[in-house]
């Protein structure tokens, strides 16, 4: 079930500040399984399971890293600013979607072709401003035509796929893995008390939804579904990811070398009891870099204590983003068990 609805989710478009597509999907996941889902102002999607007066928050963020037409030339060739943080040479040679008025445009992305590079060209890091989409128009009036403007929308066109041995790939995991955790979690959570499931906006550009939800709701805690850096591939140490796919959930107790969140040691303790009582493998992490709705959380009103739960994941921040489906089933177990509870605060 979590596969399919994460292959949905995957596939959707939701460029940050455009996440109508996703909110879409979710609330039709929900109908049913909520006492109440709304909208608010900012766009965050909040979805209510009432109970008891103690309130904890789960954020996930709908967004993710994409493009926006900054403008069009004589020939038909769209100039683009990055949407999130994007390493550029990952971004060359994409195909995309350009979300116009008139319905979706497909594009690729292209630049100046090797054999055309001097040595000094090869040399350098490729920029965005030496990238540009091409949708096969000739002029500005026929891209104008097709529905693209100054500020369309533009994600990267690739579909989920199965890997071997329970293993998935697609884009935007980073971080529809957080918000299938969360429906699954709000679908089958029996709590006594009141759970606000916010699946929030914009996160990939400052983390503005969760801030606004968060001073809304006022919760008595907070946790952050997410995606980590898995350290278990080729290219990278253990000092700079110690985490692995297929060992289970991870706790962030520490994010940003200490410039993100301080994780909360009440929460901490909550969620480890609960793993190691009902048998669920947990993982441990300090990041020296990387924040997550979380940090913005822990920092609303008189301080909210928050913690980020997230899924060790290849390759963030690129179109063929790696999890491990187990990872996630037992992330969704860990928070299930863990809300029959509540962190000790007194």
């Amino acid at each position: 079930m979590v596969k399919e609805l994460l292959g949905k989710l995957s596939n959707a478009h939701g460029l940050s500040a455009s996440e109508g597509n996703v909110r879409a999907i979710i609330r039709e996941e929900l109908n049913g399984f909520v006492d109440e889902i709304y909208e608010d102002k900012m766009g965050n999607l909040v979805a209510v399971k009432k109970g008891d007066d103690f309130k904890i928050m789960i954020a996930s963020h709908m967004d993710e890293i994409g493009f926006m037409v900054q403008y069009i030339d004589e020939k038909g060739f769209i100039k683009f600013v990055p949407i999130g943080g994007w390493y550029n040479p990952v971004a060359y040679t994409q195909r995309v979607v350009l979300h116009g008025k008139k319905g979706q445009v497909t594009g690729v992305i292209g630049a100046k072709p090797p054999h055309v590079m001097t040595p000094e060209d090869r040399k350098k890091e490729i920029k965005t401003d030496d990238m540009f989409i091409d949708v096969g128009a000739t002029s500005e009036k026929e891209v104008n035509d097709l529905g693209i403007e100054i500020g369309t929308s533009i994600t990267i066109d690739r579909e989920y796929r199965l890997l071997a041995n329970n293993r998935l790939t697609g884009k935007a995991l980073d971080n529809r893995v957080g918000v299938a955790m969360l429906i699954e979690t709000l679908k089958q959570a029996k709590s006594p008390h009141t759970i606000y499931g916010v699946f929030t906006v914009q996160e990939e550009v400052g983390l503005k939804g969760a801030k606004v939800s968060a001073f809304a709701i006022e919760p008595d805690c907070a946790i952050a579904t997410d995606v980590t850096i898995s350290g278990d591939h080729p290219g990278i140490t253990k000092k700079e990811a110690s985490v692995e796919m297929g060992k289970g959930p991870v706790i962030a107790l520490v994010s940003a070398a200490g410039r993100g969140i301080m994780s909360d040691p009440r929460v901490t303790e909550w969620l480890r009891k609960t793993a190691e009582s009902n048998n669920i493998p947990l993982q441990l992490e300090v990041g020296d870099g990387g924040n997550t709705d979380a940090t913005i959380i822990h920092l609303v009103r008189d301080g909210i204590p928050s913690i980020p739960f997230q899924i060790a994941t290849r390759y963030i921040h690129s179109p063929i983003e790696v999890v491990d489906l187990t990872d996630i089933e037992e992330g969704i177990k860990l928070l299930v068990a863990a809300l029959k509870t509540k962190p000790a605060f007194n």
